[in-house]
Formats: structure tokens, C-alpha cells, sequence
């Protein structure tokens, strides 16, 4: 094959290729939350399916969050302080929702970092681009105010998630597979 044949024959292989998130994510998600995402759909939808038999209040809570369109990531800083709540689907128990506790987006010049600031359960994390209206969140699991492990140091604390914005005040991150309890973990933000 001529040098300018194999040339194009790599462009058009490039635009059949589905679009990637940025490069940097690529390098540092693990090959177990690289599965926990491929499998993102078929988690969800069994983590929902288990919901249906939980508190019918709370059914409706998470049906009217998960029906909210999407919007853009990019026409809005995340940055600042939130009002922040778990939302256990499937698992342990069908539903729960807990509290509102409080999470902090800061921007470090590379990009936000979530830090769930308040509560037993917390979070600590980064969010990495995946099309306009979505994206990947490597975070780290710990408890109370123990340190939060740098991500990648294991599946008890790693957390990877799919960020989607509702509102200039309302956005989530639905967790597939975690490690404890549930099938799905649901972190609702608002302010």
C-alpha cells in the first residue's frame, strides 16, 4: 500500500472511530472503572428496575430528577459551593434518598474538582470532558473526615460516574456499580 493510501485509509478508519473523551481520562481511568462505565446502560436500567419496589414518594423523586432535560456543560462554571445528596437505586435496599449535605466544585486550572465536604460518606474527584452535555468523573470514596485516596489506588475507593447538567442550579453524577450498597449511586447538586 502507497504511503498516500494508507494515509486515508487511517483518516476514514479516525472518523468511523467513536469520539473519545479527552486523552488525559484515557490515561488514568482503570481498566475495572473503564467496565463499570461500558456497562453504564445495562447497570442503570436493572438499578432502576429494582427502584420500582421502593417508597412510592421517593419513585417519584427520582423518576421527576431523571426525566429533567440535559443541558450544556459548557456555557456554565460549576464552580462554588453546593447542596449535595446520595441517592442509593437498586442494591441493598431498592431506594434511598438521603439528606443534603455540602459539596464544593473548585477549579484548579485544569479542570473542576468535586469535593463532598459534609456527611459520613464522602467524595473527592475530578471531571474530565465527554461531549457537550456529559462528563466522566474520577473520584475517590472515603468516610467521615478520613483522607480521601489519590484516585486509581483501588476498587473499595474508586468511584468513576457520568456527570449531566439539568440547570444553571442542578446537575448529577450517576455512580454505576459501587462498591457498597447499591447498584447505582445518584449524587444530586443543587444551589
Amino acid at each position: 500500500m502507497t504511503p498516500r493510501l494508507l494515509l486515508a485509509a487511517l483518516c476514514l478508519v479516525g472518523f468511523a472511530l467513536p469520539a473519545h473523551a479527552d486523552g488525559e481520562v484515557q490515561k488514568l481511568i482503570t481498566a475495572a472503572d473503564k467496565a463499570r462505565l461500558d456497562k453504564y446502560g445495562e447497570t442503570r436500567k436493572a438499578a432502576l428496575e429494582e427502584a420500582k419496589a421502593g417508597d412510592p414518594a421517593e419513585v417519584k423523586q427520582l423518576d421527576a430528577l431523571l426525566a429533567k432535560p440535559l443541558v450544556a456543560f459548557s456555557d456554565k462554571d460549576l464552580t462554588g459551593n453546593w447542596k449535595c445528596r446520595t441517592i442509593k437505586v437498586g442494591g441493598l435496599s431498592p431506594l434511598v434518598i438521603y439528606g443534603w449535605f455540602k459539596c464544593k466544585v473548585s477549579d484548579d486550572g485544569s479542570g473542576w474538582r468535586l469535593q463532598k465536604i459534609s456527611g459520613s460518606q464522602r467524595t473527592a474527584g475530578r471531571f474530565f470532558d465527554d461531549g457537550e452535555k456529559r462528563a466522566i468523573y474520577l473520584g475517590s470514596f472515603s468516610v467521615n473526615d478520613d483522607k480521601a485516596k489519590p484516585y486509581g489506588s483501588g476498587p473499595e475507593s474508586d468511584q468513576v460516574g457520568y456527570a449531566f447538567r439539568n440547570s444553571a442550579t442542578e446537575w448529577r453524577i450517576e455512580l454505576p456499580a459501587p462498591y457498597y450498597e447499591s447498584k447505582l449511586d445518584v449524587m444530586e447538586f443543587k444551589r
